[in-house]
């Protein structure tokens, strides 16, 4: 599982479900969370944490989003050298088999389709972890 320190970013247009987000993370003992509404302005705040110890560890966007949707964002993560390897889990209401392929091809870390519950959210963040720290 990731650290409690962990730096993570959640990127929602719904202030409700930021709020969600960032209330079950809580509940799990993480605290170093920022928020963003779009995807613009979660591509401007990685972009001004991008040097050593403040640079996010963690990505959870959701994918439909005004400005720039969730799957740009993760596309442009990870064309940039530094965040090629860059923890990021979608969520969305979309289960369409379509979508889930291609966000898998665009290398999303997980993929939590919404509602969900906490321990839903909890195994993803868990198997996200995984993902990214495999020996």
């Amino acid at each position: 599982m990731f650290p409690l320190e962990t730096r993570i970013l959640v990127i929602d247009d719904m202030p409700s479900i930021r709020d969600l987000v960032k209330n079950t993370l809580k509940a799990m003992g993480y605290k170093n969370i920022q928020e963003a509404g779009d995807g613009e302005e979660g591509l401007k705040l990685l972009l001004q944490h991008n040097s050593p110890g403040t640079q996010f560890q963690l990505v959870i966007s959701d994918w439909n989003m005004p400005k720039m949707k969730g799957l740009d964002l993760l596309k442009q993560v990870r064309a940039t050298t530094e965040w090629a390897n860059l923890p990021f889990v979608l969520l969305t209401s979309e289960s369409e088999r379509d979508q889930v392929t291609e966000a898998v091809l665009a290398g999303v870390s997980q993929y939590i389709v919404k509602p969900f519950s906490a321990k839903i959210f909890e195994d993803k963040l868990k198997a996200a972890y995984a993902k990214h720290n495999k020996a």
